[in-house]
């Protein structure tokens, strides 16, 4: 396996809204993925706070989406917006030497915000798939990508990674 990873975030049943515009695209990025060796990992979020309504550990709402293509066993469950804050998968990082990453997934201006912020901040090399991204507000996904790219993110749409011009070998 390359050192390098397609990570899925938060694609699960709760994401009702929007998530359906990018599901085709993402799941033909892990398609890709598998083709070139890549590791593959789903972020689940599981919501612990007594007063929500989503995310609730052990429902339907919180089960990866059923559309999703699931290729490898590498899940990992989050329980707050930082997937690093998840033990098992920064094990996992260390474990498999990961240092790239390829993101797609919900929610755009939370869970994906605060992954990209916290993997740039500790020097990973970062790349967001733009078509592959999804917010429960979609006006904001211009303005997100224009955030995560002033933190070092490089920005690419789901052809370039798919013709090989980024993220290579």
């Amino acid at each position: 396996m390359q050192k390098k990873a397609l990570v899925i975030i938060d694609i699960q049943n709760d994401i009702t809204k929007n998530y359906k515009d990018v599901i085709g695209n993402i799941n033909k990025a892990i398609d890709w993925a598998v083709n070139n060796n890549i590791h593959v990992i789903y972020i689940r979020h599981e919501n612990l706070s007594a007063g929500t309504r989503t995310f609730k550990p052990d429902t339907h709402g919180s089960e990866l989406a059923s559309d999703l293509k699931i290729v490898s066993n590498n899940i990992f469950t989050k329980y707050i917006g930082n997937a690093l804050s998840c033990g098992e998968y920064t094990d996992f990082i260390s474990k498999n030497e990961i240092c790239d990453f390829c993101i797609a997934g919900a929610d755009a201006v939370a869970c994906v915000k605060s992954t990209v912020y916290n993997l740039r901040k500790a020097n990973y090399g970062v790349n967001v798939l733009s078509d592959c991204i999804t917010s429960y507000d979609k006006r904001k996904i211009d303005e997100m990508l224009r955030y995560y790219e002033s933190k070092g993110s490089e920005i690419i749409c789901l052809n370039d990674l798919l013709a090989n011009h980024i993220f290579e070998a």
